[in-house]
């Protein structure tokens, strides 16, 4: 079975994420999409409610799954038995970043981890989850950013937040 990760902080999701799940997904068997509990940032959504949301956009995609993880990706995918992590690139400026943690990925997994980068389509080369969150707070239309579910939970967000 081929099995992949697309790892990411999902904080939210987007229709750019989207775009790369539903790609990887028919290149590859399964495809565990994993929210990184990253302690260095101060996310808008708890992990738990980042897993939920994306469990309620990927429902419809049978062979991806949703989990989360902290720590090194080397470390999550060996024990997921995984051995590809897909990763998305918006633009040239993306290119520099994720090749550096692909070859630093691959040699701390002695070589047993690689990355598949997938170019966004054209129409969310745009597309930022921080910019979705920037648009949002400022209550700008953000149903061209995310799937209509996201979009209320955002909404619910930042009205608890006033």
């Amino acid at each position: 079975m081929k099995k992949a990760v697309y790892p990411g902080s999902f904080d939210p999701v987007t229709y750019g994420h989207m775009d790369i799940i539903y790609r990887a997904a028919s290149m590859f068997d399964e495809v565990l999409v994993s929210v990184l509990d990253n302690k260095a940032k101060s996310p808008l959504f708890s992990v738990d409610e980042r897993v939920k949301m994306l469990k309620l956009v990927t429902s419809d995609i049978p062979n991806v799954r949703v989990d989360s993880f902290s720590g090194l990706l080397i470390d999550y995918a060996k024990k997921m038995d995984v051995h590809t992590s897909i990763r998305g690139l918006r633009a040239v400026t993306d290119f520099e970043y994720e090749l550096q943690i692909a070859q630093t990925n691959r040699l701390l997994s002695g070589g047993e981890l690689d990355t598949i980068l997938l170019i966004t389509s054209l129409e969310y080369a745009y597309l930022s989850s921080s910019s979705v969150k920037e648009i949002a707070s400022f209550g700008g239309d953000i149903s061209k950013c995310v799937p209509p579910v996201v979009e209320a939970m955002i909404k619910e967000k930042y009205s608890n937040r006033s």
